[in-house]
């Protein structure tokens, strides 16, 4: 009797330990599954798709963001300036002295009424002067005009009554010398654009050596037989 109540003990305790086992928690089984050494099945992380996608974003070169993209364009805006910067360009036009930049600048084909009037007004007061003198008389007919004291344009200026004593009944005499009226041409043109250095600089009135009008004016410089003041 004893031994069948031993043997009934054994069985009861070998069911209460396998119903144990069917009912444990998968986390249990799995720490079982590790202390056995057995090879545990591990899923995917979500982490991996960011993990790919950011190595697709390397290999292809392709910028993540706008700012990259920005920099590109600056870099071939900068490329194209120095493109242009690189392209020739005309030479100005230079010379070593006022006689080379006279000989240098070119005439017009036609000469507006402003360039002859100052033309007119450097080959009849200064045509026998240097080409320095002529300069310097170019630069009182502009300076007058730019002045404020006397009419605004050339021609104005030029045929200002008692002014100039050349003009005559509101004309100019004929030119008579075609190589001198060149010059003077060429001399108003450097004198319009400021391209050569004036020796008598805010001058608004000259007259002959030969004469003493007693102005009390301030001197500014003597050229040839012409003395400058303002």
């Amino acid at each position: 009797m004893s031994r069948i109540l031993n043997a009934a003990s054994v069985a009861a305790v070998g069911m209460t330990a396998a119903t144990m086992l069917l009912l444990a928690e998968p986390g249990f089984a799995s720490d079982l599954a590790a202390e056995a050494n057995l090879p545990a099945i591990s899923l995917p992380s979500i982490e991996a798709p960011a993990t790919l996608e950011k190595a697709d974003l390397s290999t292809t070169g392709e910028a993540p963001t706008g700012q990259d993209v920005d920099q590109d364009s600056d870099h071939e805006d900068d490329q194209i300036v120095a493109q242009i910067d690189a392209m020739p360009k005309p030479a100005p036009v230079t010379a070593e002295s006022l006689a080379a930049l006279v000989d240098a600048t070119p005439r017009p084909a036609d000469i507006d009424a402003e360039l002859r009037c100052l033309a007119g007004a450097v080959y009849f007061e200064s045509r026998g002067e240097s080409l320095v003198g002529q300069l310097a008389v170019a630069h009182v007919v502009i300076n007058r005009a730019k002045s404020g004291r006397f009419p605004a344009s050339l021609c104005g200026v030029v045929h200002q009554k008692s002014q100039f004593s050349f003009v005559r009944g509101g004309r100019m005499p004929a030119v008579r010398n075609a190589a001198q009226w060149t010059n003077a041409v060429a001399i108003a043109q450097i004198a319009r654009d400021g391209s050569w250095k004036n020796n008598a600089p805010g001058a608004l009135f000259f007259h002959a050596r030969h004469v003493s009008p007693g102005w009390r004016k301030t001197r500014i410089a003597q050229i040839d037989n012409h003395i400058f003041y303002r």
